[in-house]
């Protein structure tokens, strides 16, 4: 018979602490204590840059009755979970006379509402980022109060757009108004950051260990394991069987890219960066150590950067040679228009795969995905213009099902896209009054 047992129960090893999935016999033993105590609450914010072809991104109805234009098609399966938002804006990445800059304003504002300073120097000034905010109040339930994630590397120093320091178009969080959070970029430490013990001499050595003896992380583990599925029901035992597999797929993974890109580099004379060279693989990878940091409930805040803003890279899994800032500029080319929506859909087409492993997951009375809040976007609407009203925004998940989901809302133009974090804030416990430039909750979403 299923024993009660604690949301905060780990598997521990030499070096290794293996968090939980949420399991039935975490819930408290009463019915009413039960309906008290629901799967907690995840935030993430997923940013793309550059902006996109907007006109292909927007429904032409509103309300359930609409269909997805082009670049939303890959999200057919995850339609009834989603949002489209329209009309919202982040008037705080405008020039306000300033001069150019606005891939690092959208960046810097995006989660803010903030004007940041314009400075390529040490003081650089912005605000707290939604996600920061929530990581204060609530963070100390989980071991980490948050996750950076990215695939492009970020400096904290440097000119990176007309004047703007590059610590602003590379990071979307920010803790203090002249700190931002640094991005971790490389699967394999992000691993052993959710994986790896709080002595990081300890973990060091587990996976010095584990090398060696070319051991999995949960090899460490298994007596722990096995004497947890004794005091857990039939149901419990197979969720968490189906978990463990899931974290060993994913090591294996990152050792088999290891592997192949160790070849790469060895073959340049270089050591391995453990960082993908396949950029499909690269953002596939850190969404699914997203997933599983949500569904251990290591941390329920996450960010996660495609790329930094006024990335320049290239796609040549699409046979685009150019590189994607210049291609934003399109000026009315068609080629470049093509170009530019084919990335768009990429993206989105790896939005679409995270939305799918969430819903995969069954939580409680749900899914991962019904008991989250999922942000994805950016802070500029169209790439040739520059512009950050009518921002591409949508909005997964069900909140742990206070937001009725399957439609497009259209605000008024120019509605502060901090409404929205306002009232996600709210819906995960966290009671602020303003951030940047909100002035009020969002209506008609929760």
């Amino acid at each position: 018979m299923s024993q009660s047992i604690s949301r905060r129960t780990v598997l521990r090893g030499l070096g290794t602490a293996v968090a939980l999935p949420y399991l039935e016999a975490m819930m408290p033993l009463t019915a009413m204590a039960q309906s008290a105590a629901p799967p907690p609450i995840r935030m993430g914010f997923v940013f793309v840059p550059n902006g996109v072809r907007i006109e292909h991104w927007t429904p032409t109805a509103v309300g359930t009755n609409f269909e997805l234009p082009s670049i939303l098609k890959p999200l057919q399966d995850v339609r009834g979970s989603l949002n489209v938002l329209t009309g919202l804006a982040q008037q705080n990445a405008a020039a306000l006379g300033d001069g150019a800059g606005d891939h690092a304003r959208s960046t810097a504002c995006w989660l803010t509402g903030v004007h940041p300073k314009k400075t390529a120097g040490s003081d650089i000034h912005n605000g707290i980022s939604v996600d920061q905010v929530a990581a204060q109040r609530i963070g100390q339930h989980t071991r980490l109060a948050s996750i950076e994630l990215g695939c492009e590397r970020g400096a904290v120093a440097g000119d990176c757009d007309s004047g703007y320091s590059c610590a602003y178009s590379s990071s979307i969080s920010w803790r203090g108004e002249s700190t931002p959070n640094a991005k971790e970029i490389n699967p394999r430490l992000v691993f052993e950051r959710l994986f790896g013990s709080e002595d990081s001499t300890e973990s060091a050595e587990a996976r010095a260990r584990r090398e060696r003896n070319r051991k999995s992380v949960l090899d460490f583990v298994m007596e722990d394991a096995s004497g947890l599925k004794k005091q857990l029901g039939r149901k419990d035992q197979t969720k968490l069987d189906e978990y463990l597999e899931g974290v060993r797929d994913l090591e294996k993974r990152v050792l088999k890219l290891e592997a192949q890109e160790g070849g790469v580099f060895a073959s340049r004379g270089s050591k391995p960066q453990g960082i993908p060279q396949d950029y499909r693989e690269h953002l596939r990878l850190m969404g699914d150590m997203m997933v599983l940091a949500f569904q251990a409930d290591v941390t329920r805040i996450a960010t996660f950067m495609f790329a930094n803003e006024g990335s320049n890279r290239s796609f040549p899994q699409l046979n685009i040679s150019r590189g994607h800032h210049e291609i934003s500029h399109h000026g009315g080319e068609a080629e470049k228009l093509n170009q530019k929506e084919a990335i768009d859909h990429f993206y989105m087409e790896q939005f679409a795969y995270i939305l799918g492993r969430m819903r995969e997951i069954k939580e409680g009375d749900g899914t991962l995905l019904d008991h989250s809040m999922i942000v994805y976007g950016g802070g500029i609407s169209d790439g040739n213009r520059h512009n950050h009203d009518d921002l591409p925004i949508l909005f997964a998940g069900r909140g742990g099902g206070s937001i009725k989901t399957g439609r497009h809302i259209r605000y008024e133009s120019g509605t502060p896209m901090t409404n929205l974090f306002l009232s996600m804030l709210d819906r995960s416990g966290v009671n602020v009054d303003k951030l940047g430039d909100s002035t009020g909750k969002l209506q008609g979403l929760f």
